[in-house]
Protein backbone atom coordinates (compact mmCIF):
# COMPACT_ATOMS: atom_id res chain seq x y z
CA UNK A 1 0.00 0.00 0.00
CA UNK A 2 1.15 3.53 -0.76
CA UNK A 3 -0.12 6.74 0.75
CA UNK A 4 -1.21 9.78 -1.25
CA UNK A 5 -0.39 13.29 -0.18
CA UNK A 6 -1.25 13.57 3.50
CA UNK A 7 -4.60 15.22 4.04
CA UNK A 8 -4.46 18.10 6.51
CA UNK A 9 -6.87 18.28 9.44
CA UNK A 10 -8.00 21.64 10.74
CA UNK A 11 -9.74 21.40 14.12
CA UNK A 12 -12.39 24.03 14.77
CA UNK A 13 -12.46 24.99 18.46
CA UNK A 14 -15.50 27.31 18.35
CA UNK A 15 -17.68 25.09 20.49
CA UNK A 16 -15.19 24.78 23.30
CA UNK A 17 -15.87 28.50 23.63
CA UNK A 18 -19.62 27.84 23.37
CA UNK A 19 -19.45 25.62 26.47
CA UNK A 20 -17.28 28.16 28.29
CA UNK A 21 -19.64 31.01 27.49
CA UNK A 22 -22.66 29.07 28.78
CA UNK A 23 -21.41 29.80 32.30
CA UNK A 24 -19.58 33.02 31.57
CA UNK A 25 -16.34 31.84 33.15
CA UNK A 26 -12.89 30.88 31.92
CA UNK A 27 -13.37 27.12 31.43
CA UNK A 28 -13.06 25.17 29.24
CA UNK A 29 -10.25 27.16 27.67
CA UNK A 30 -10.18 27.15 23.83
CA UNK A 31 -6.42 27.76 23.87
CA UNK A 32 -5.89 24.59 25.87
CA UNK A 33 -8.11 22.75 23.37
CA UNK A 34 -5.98 24.09 20.52
CA UNK A 35 -2.78 22.78 22.10
CA UNK A 36 -4.36 19.37 22.73
CA UNK A 37 -5.54 19.28 19.10
CA UNK A 38 -2.03 20.02 17.93
CA UNK A 39 -0.66 17.17 20.05
CA UNK A 40 -3.34 14.82 18.67
CA UNK A 41 -2.34 15.43 15.04
CA UNK A 42 -4.18 18.54 13.93
CA UNK A 43 -2.36 20.44 11.21
CA UNK A 44 -4.14 23.71 11.95
CA UNK A 45 -6.70 25.38 14.18
CA UNK A 46 -9.87 27.01 12.88
CA UNK A 47 -11.74 29.69 14.84
CA UNK A 48 -14.72 31.77 13.70
CA UNK A 49 -14.94 35.22 15.27
CA UNK A 50 -18.61 36.04 14.76
CA UNK A 51 -19.97 39.56 14.77
CA UNK A 52 -22.07 38.75 17.85
CA UNK A 53 -19.13 36.98 19.60
CA UNK A 54 -21.38 34.07 20.52
CA UNK A 55 -18.44 31.72 21.03
CA UNK A 56 -14.90 32.76 20.06
CA UNK A 57 -13.88 36.13 21.54
CA UNK A 58 -11.34 38.74 20.47
CA UNK A 59 -9.18 37.65 23.42
CA UNK A 60 -9.27 34.07 22.12
CA UNK A 61 -7.89 35.21 18.76
CA UNK A 62 -5.20 37.24 20.53
CA UNK A 63 -4.24 34.18 22.57
CA UNK A 64 -4.24 31.78 19.65
CA UNK A 65 -1.91 34.02 17.67
CA UNK A 66 0.47 34.01 20.64
CA UNK A 67 0.51 30.32 21.55
CA UNK A 68 -0.02 28.36 18.34
CA UNK A 69 2.86 26.72 16.53
CA UNK A 70 0.52 25.41 13.82
CA UNK A 71 -1.41 27.68 11.44
CA UNK A 72 -4.55 29.55 12.45
CA UNK A 73 -7.43 29.60 9.97
CA UNK A 74 -9.42 32.69 10.93
CA UNK A 75 -13.05 32.37 9.79
CA UNK A 76 -14.81 35.69 9.35
CA UNK A 77 -17.64 37.50 7.66
CA UNK A 78 -16.82 40.00 4.92
CA UNK A 79 -17.20 43.08 7.11
CA UNK A 80 -14.88 46.06 7.70
CA UNK A 81 -14.58 45.17 11.40
CA UNK A 82 -13.39 41.63 10.67
CA UNK A 83 -11.06 42.78 7.92
CA UNK A 84 -9.43 45.20 10.36
CA UNK A 85 -8.95 42.44 12.96
CA UNK A 86 -7.49 40.07 10.36
CA UNK A 87 -5.09 42.73 9.10
CA UNK A 88 -3.92 43.42 12.64
CA UNK A 89 -3.16 39.75 13.35
CA UNK A 90 -2.21 38.53 9.86
CA UNK A 91 -3.10 34.86 10.50
CA UNK A 92 -1.85 32.17 8.14
CA UNK A 93 -5.26 31.93 6.50
CA UNK A 94 -8.59 33.71 6.50
CA UNK A 95 -11.75 31.96 5.38
CA UNK A 96 -14.60 34.22 4.30
CA UNK A 97 -17.95 32.75 5.34
CA UNK A 98 -21.57 33.89 5.17
CA UNK A 99 -23.02 34.97 8.47
CA UNK A 100 -26.54 35.67 9.70
CA UNK A 101 -27.19 36.63 13.30
CA UNK A 102 -30.26 34.41 13.63
CA UNK A 103 -28.61 31.21 12.36
CA UNK A 104 -27.40 28.51 14.74
CA UNK A 105 -24.40 27.71 12.55
CA UNK A 106 -23.13 28.73 9.13
CA UNK A 107 -25.86 27.78 6.70
CA UNK A 108 -24.83 27.29 3.09
CA UNK A 109 -21.93 28.77 1.20
CA UNK A 110 -21.04 32.34 0.40
CA UNK A 111 -22.78 33.94 -2.57
CA UNK A 112 -19.65 34.93 -4.49
CA UNK A 113 -21.03 35.32 -8.00
CA UNK A 114 -23.57 37.95 -6.93
CA UNK A 115 -21.02 39.94 -4.86
CA UNK A 116 -17.99 39.40 -7.04
CA UNK A 117 -16.71 42.99 -7.29
CA UNK A 118 -17.26 43.75 -3.62
CA UNK A 119 -15.50 40.56 -2.48
CA UNK A 120 -12.59 41.09 -4.88
CA UNK A 121 -11.92 44.48 -3.27
CA UNK A 122 -12.46 43.05 0.22
CA UNK A 123 -9.91 40.25 -0.06
CA UNK A 124 -7.20 42.21 -1.87
CA UNK A 125 -5.74 43.82 1.31
CA UNK A 126 -5.79 40.44 3.06
CA UNK A 127 -3.80 38.85 0.26
CA UNK A 128 -1.42 41.81 0.22
CA UNK A 129 -0.84 41.27 3.96
CA UNK A 130 0.26 37.68 3.30
CA UNK A 131 -2.89 35.84 4.38
CA UNK A 132 -4.07 32.89 2.32
CA UNK A 133 -7.66 33.71 1.42
CA UNK A 134 -10.23 30.92 1.36
CA UNK A 135 -13.87 31.21 0.35
CA UNK A 136 -16.48 28.92 1.90
CA UNK A 137 -18.87 27.97 -0.90
CA UNK A 138 -21.35 25.38 -2.09
CA UNK A 139 -20.20 22.75 -4.58
CA UNK A 140 -21.45 24.86 -7.46
CA UNK A 141 -19.53 25.60 -10.67
CA UNK A 142 -20.75 29.20 -10.86
CA UNK A 143 -19.53 30.00 -7.34
CA UNK A 144 -16.19 28.25 -7.88
CA UNK A 145 -15.56 30.21 -11.08
CA UNK A 146 -16.38 33.45 -9.29
CA UNK A 147 -14.07 32.59 -6.37
CA UNK A 148 -11.29 31.99 -8.87
CA UNK A 149 -11.92 35.28 -10.65
CA UNK A 150 -11.78 37.38 -7.46
CA UNK A 151 -8.33 36.05 -6.58
CA UNK A 152 -9.03 33.51 -3.84
CA UNK A 153 -6.26 30.95 -3.50
CA UNK A 154 -8.41 28.38 -1.72
CA UNK A 155 -12.04 27.28 -1.67
CA UNK A 156 -13.66 25.30 1.10
CA UNK A 157 -16.56 23.21 -0.14
CA UNK A 158 -19.61 23.09 2.14
CA UNK A 159 -20.26 19.42 2.97
CA UNK A 160 -23.39 20.07 5.05
CA UNK A 161 -25.98 18.91 2.51
CA UNK A 162 -24.18 15.57 2.10
CA UNK A 163 -23.81 15.10 5.86
CA UNK A 164 -27.45 16.03 6.56
CA UNK A 165 -28.74 13.60 3.93
CA UNK A 166 -26.54 10.85 5.35
CA UNK A 167 -27.66 11.51 8.93
CA UNK A 168 -31.33 11.44 7.90
CA UNK A 169 -30.98 8.20 5.94
CA UNK A 170 -31.69 9.84 2.57
CA UNK A 171 -29.17 7.64 0.79
CA UNK A 172 -29.87 8.68 -2.84
CA UNK A 173 -29.60 12.35 -1.84
CA UNK A 174 -26.39 11.66 0.06
CA UNK A 175 -24.89 9.97 -3.01
CA UNK A 176 -26.01 12.83 -5.25
CA UNK A 177 -24.38 15.38 -2.96
CA UNK A 178 -21.22 13.29 -2.67
CA UNK A 179 -20.95 13.04 -6.45
CA UNK A 180 -21.39 16.81 -6.75
CA UNK A 181 -18.62 17.39 -4.19
CA UNK A 182 -16.33 15.01 -6.07
CA UNK A 183 -16.96 16.66 -9.43
CA UNK A 184 -16.56 20.18 -8.10
CA UNK A 185 -13.36 19.25 -6.26
CA UNK A 186 -11.90 18.19 -9.58
CA UNK A 187 -13.26 21.27 -11.36
CA UNK A 188 -11.79 23.65 -8.77
CA UNK A 189 -8.45 21.86 -8.75
CA UNK A 190 -8.26 22.08 -12.54
CA UNK A 191 -8.74 25.86 -12.26
CA UNK A 192 -5.70 26.01 -10.00
CA UNK A 193 -7.54 26.45 -6.70
CA UNK A 194 -6.55 24.57 -3.55
CA UNK A 195 -9.57 22.60 -2.35
CA UNK A 196 -10.64 22.23 1.28
CA UNK A 197 -13.91 20.85 2.63
CA UNK A 198 -15.92 20.92 5.83
CA UNK A 199 -19.17 21.31 7.76
CA UNK A 200 -20.97 18.52 9.59
CA UNK A 201 -18.36 15.82 8.99
CA UNK A 202 -18.37 12.85 11.37
CA UNK A 203 -16.60 9.51 11.66
CA UNK A 204 -19.34 8.04 9.44
CA UNK A 205 -19.14 10.65 6.68
CA UNK A 206 -15.50 11.69 6.53
CA UNK A 207 -13.93 8.82 4.57
CA UNK A 208 -15.54 9.41 1.14
CA UNK A 209 -14.58 13.09 1.25
CA UNK A 210 -11.08 12.32 2.52
CA UNK A 211 -10.60 9.95 -0.41
CA UNK A 212 -10.95 12.75 -3.00
CA UNK A 213 -7.36 13.28 -4.19
CA UNK A 214 -7.95 16.97 -4.95
CA UNK A 215 -8.97 17.80 -1.38
CA UNK A 216 -6.02 19.04 0.66
CA UNK A 217 -7.64 19.90 4.00
CA UNK A 218 -10.72 19.10 6.06
CA UNK A 219 -11.99 21.45 8.76
CA UNK A 220 -13.97 19.67 11.47
CA UNK A 221 -15.21 21.03 14.77
CA UNK A 222 -18.64 20.48 16.27
CA UNK A 223 -18.57 16.69 16.00
CA UNK A 224 -15.10 16.44 17.54
CA UNK A 225 -16.01 18.67 20.48
CA UNK A 226 -19.17 16.61 21.04
CA UNK A 227 -17.28 13.33 20.80
CA UNK A 228 -14.71 14.66 23.26
CA UNK A 229 -17.39 14.59 25.98
CA UNK A 230 -17.36 10.79 25.73
CA UNK A 231 -13.81 10.00 24.62
CA UNK A 232 -11.71 13.01 25.52
CA UNK A 233 -10.49 15.52 22.96
CA UNK A 234 -7.18 13.89 22.07
CA UNK A 235 -8.66 10.41 21.39
CA UNK A 236 -11.53 11.95 19.41
CA UNK A 237 -9.12 13.80 17.13
CA UNK A 238 -6.76 10.83 16.89
CA UNK A 239 -9.59 8.65 15.57
CA UNK A 240 -10.57 11.26 12.98
CA UNK A 241 -6.94 11.52 11.92
CA UNK A 242 -6.80 7.72 11.56
CA UNK A 243 -9.92 7.60 9.37
CA UNK A 244 -8.61 10.39 7.15
CA UNK A 245 -5.25 8.69 6.70
CA UNK A 246 -6.89 5.35 6.01
CA UNK A 247 -9.08 6.90 3.31
CA UNK A 248 -5.97 8.20 1.52
CA UNK A 249 -4.38 4.78 1.17
CA UNK A 250 -4.33 3.45 -2.40
CA UNK A 251 -3.06 0.30 -4.06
Amino acid sequence: MATQNRLRLGVNIDHVATVRNARGGAYPDPLRAAKIAEKAGADGITAHLREDRRHISDADIDGLMEVLSIPLNFEMAATPEMQKIALRHKPHAVCIVPEKREERTTEGGLEVAREENQLAHFIAPLRDAGCRVSIFIAADKRQIEAANRIGAEVIELHTGAYCDAFAEGRWPDAQTELKKLEEMSTFAHDLGLEVHAGHGLTYDTVSPIAAFPEVRELNIGHFLIGEAIFLGLEPAITEMRRLMDEAREVD
